[in-house]
This record gives C-alpha cells, sequence and structure tokens, in this order.
C-alpha cells in the first residue's frame, strides 16, 4: 500500500508510527545537499524562494506533467505559522503576484501572501529512517522554529 501523504509517495511502514506519515522533521537545519546560505537581506533576490538539489530531485520524481509543488503559509502550529506542501496543477490569480520558482525543470509556487513569510528561504527535501518530508530551511523571515519543522514564528 502507498503511504497516504502524497508528497511522499512511498510504500507505507507497518508498525508504530511517531507520527502522521511523512509529516515533521527535524529542526530547520542546513541540509547537506546544499552549501551555500540563501540571500542576505540586503540581495536584491531576496523575494526569492531557492530549490535544493534533493528538493529538484524529488519533485522530478514524483511530478507528472504541469505538477508543481505548492507552499503556502497558515496561522498555526506550535510557534503561530506553518507550512504547508501540496501538489497542484492550477496556478492562481495571487499565484501570479506571488512567484513561480523553476530549477532543473521542477517548479514551487508561493502565493503573495505566503511569499511574504518565506523569501529568501530554501525548500529542501530530508529523507531519513522514519520519514521524508519538504521543508522550509534558511528562512531569514523566520526568528525560531519548532522542533517539527514545520512551524515558525516571524521576526517582527
Amino acid at each position: 500500500s502507498w503511504c497516504p501523504a502524497p508528497l511522499c509517495r512511498q510504500p507505507a511502514r507497518l508498525g508504530p508510527s511517531p507520527g502522521p506519515a511523512c509529516a515533521g522533521g527535524p529542526p530547520l537545519r542546513w541540509a547537506s545537499s546544499f552549501s551555500q546560505p540563501g540571500p542576505t537581506e540586503s540581495d536584491p533576490s531576496e523575494g526569492q524562494v531557492f530549490l535544493s538539489e534533493s528538493c529538484v530531485k524529488r519533485l522530478l520524481e514524483i511530478t507528472e506533467g504541469s505538477e508543481f509543488l505548492r507552499l503556502e503559509v497558515e496561522g498555526g502550529g506550535c510557534s503561530g505559522f506553518q507550512y504547508k506542501f501540496s501538489l497542484d496543477t492550477v496556478i492562481n490569480p495571487d499565484d501570479r503576484q506571488g512567484a513561480v520558482f523553476e530549477q532543473g525543470g521542477a517548479r514551487v509556487v508561493v502565493d503573495v501572501d505566503s511569499l511574504a513569510f518565506v523569501k529568501g528561504s530554501m525548500v529542501d527535501f530530508s529523507q531519513e529512517l522514519i520519514r521524508s518530508s519538504f521543508q522550509v530551511v534558511s528562512n531569514p523571515q523566520a526568528e525560531k522554529g519548532c522542533s517539527c519543522g514545520t512551524s515558525f514564528s516571524v521576526k517582527l
């Protein structure tokens, strides 16, 4: 059987689970698939969202045709805001004001409201023994994150 989370698309594991399938992850950290930090605040590309090599590779494996990864920021989580990832095929009007970020044929779409919370960040794909997930790492807009890696608070 397949994992119910659409982004991991891996066989489900039998036995006790530490939480929802493919959810969570380690604290915000640099992934081993890249070595350079995102841009500094004075960098003109600070409105960008960057994709790590592992993110590009995984997206190319799981997306078909016009599919892309949608990154949204919602209120909630243990730190105030949380990242939400989904696969999508429709570009909405507020996405056009936000941005479509493409690297190596992989695409990530961020709506205009969410972009304010993740500009300058990197999207990574982390694969560990008990879970795999897309994560936002090195978010210059985040003051702190929770241990699951999906929730954060913003700098004031």
